[in-house]
Order: C-alpha cells, then structure tokens, then sequence
C-alpha cells in the first residue's frame, strides 16, 4: 500500500526538529495523522507542522514538559479532542550530554532519568487507555515505539547517566510489551552515532570504525521507526540497533 497509516493517529514527543521531525514526516507521508510535543522550539514546531499538512494529513503542535505527569495528561487529552483516538505513539523526546562519571551531579542525573525514562513511562501510561481503546476497533492493533539508544546497551564512559536511562527504558520497553500484549505492541529502536549536519574529525573517526563506514542519519531512525509502525502487530519487545554495525 502506498499509504498503509491512512486514517491512523500518531503522537510524537520531541518532533519539532531533527530525529523526531524525520520520525513525523516518514509517518505522515505514510498515511497518519501527526501530533507532535516540543518544549522550547515553538518556531521550529511549527514550520514542523506546516510541512506536516502539505503531505495531506491533519497536524498539530503541543507544548509539553513531559517530566510533568499533568502536562503529559493534558497532552493526550489535547490529541485525543484533536484526533479522538490514537493508534500510534512514539517516545522520542530525551536528553544527551558527556559528563565525567565522578562529576555527575545527583541533579544531572536525575534530570536524565526524567527526560529520558520516566517521560515515556508517563506518556505511554497516558496514552495507554487510548491506544487500548483503538486497538479494539482496528485489527492492525496500536503500536508504541520508544527511541533507545546504542548507548543503552553499549557503556559509554563519559555518557553514565546517559547509557544508564536508556538501558532501562530498554527493559521498560519490554515490560510494556509484555504488560500490554495483546492490545499494545511495543518496541524499541536505539541508534547508533546519528549525524545531522555535524562534522569533525570525530565524528570521521566513528564513520571508519562503523562496518558501513558511514554515521547513520535521522532518515535511517526514520525507517526505523515506520517499520515497526507497519510491521506484523505480532512483532513486539524487540529492541533495533540502528547503528551501522558500530556495535558489534
């Protein structure tokens, strides 16, 4: 099908720019309807939005701190009256920064834990009656799909707190899979070194060691991501390194 998410409603967090605006528009270009989540980039949300509405489909912005559990209700709330059901959510939002383990604060920490695992855990509670709710009237089944990272199953040194968020929203991923089944199918990708316009002799040093030898780019995410938003309703917990080969 050359549309096969016709007529079904996405939510995406953090998709104003980069991973999460390529994650949009390869959905909305298959078909969905898109709300996307920022929090600082309201310019960037809504040039997002306007090209989101060129590919045909209904597109709306939300401001959401997703650290906030009452703002993350509000969100769903203000997409289900937009959209009135949801059949697809995607948690991209999240953190990055290199610390040296011995000088991460208690506060740097637990910001990234807000941020990048307990922001999905209360937007997918959220969301969950929703997606429950949709996948009772359509046998293709709701989907969830969380942004990992390759840092979550790989240690990386000065990325601590980083690496450590995104292996439990691995696992949590997991756990809402199997929690959910079989309403809900929820998976996980998790990106490699991802360039967007970055250059540098570092980042030329990850494409030699990469088997592909190159860094991947939001498209690649992109793929990903509508993949598991297409695929089989049976295909759920599995967790996709979108990396290259850089991790093995």
């Amino acid at each position: 099908m050359d549309k096969p998410l016709a007529g079904k409603n996405a939510l995406i967090t953090g998709a104003a720019r980069r991973i999460g605006r390529e994650i949009a528009l390869a959905l909305a270009g298959a078909g969905a309807n898109v709300a996307i989540t920022f929090s600082a980039s309201q310019s960037a949300a809504e040039d997002t939005v306007r090209d989101l509405a060129a590919l045909n489909v209904e597109a709306l912005a939300v401001r959401c701190e997703i650290r906030d559990p009452a703002d993350v209700k509000q969100t769903v709330g203000a997409v289900i009256e937009e959209f009135k059901t949801l059949d697809l959510l995607v948690n991209n939002a999240g953190s990055f920064e290199s610390v040296d383990l011995e000088d991460i604060s208690v506060e740097a920490w637990d910001r990234m834990f807000e941020i990048n695992t307990r922001g999905p855990f209360l937007m997918a509670q959220a969301a969950h009656p929703h997606l429950k709710q949709s996948s009772g009237r359509d046998h293709a089944g709701a989907r969830i799909i969380n942004i990992g990272s390759l840092g979550g199953i790989h240690p990386w040194a000065t990325h601590a707190h980083y690496c450590t968020s995104k292996a439990a929203l691995h696992m949590l991923s997991q756990t809402m899979a199997k929690a959910w089944a079989p309403e809900i199918a929820v998976n996980c990708v998790a990106p490699g070194m991802i360039v967007q316009g970055e250059v540098g002799a570092g980042y030329e040093e990850f494409a030699r060691k990469t088997p592909m030898r190159r860094n991947g780019t939001a498209e690649d995410v992109a793929a990903a991501a509508l993949f598991f938003a297409t695929a089989p309703h049976f295909i759920t917990g599995q967790l996709l390194a979108v990396d290259g080969g850089l991790g093995l």
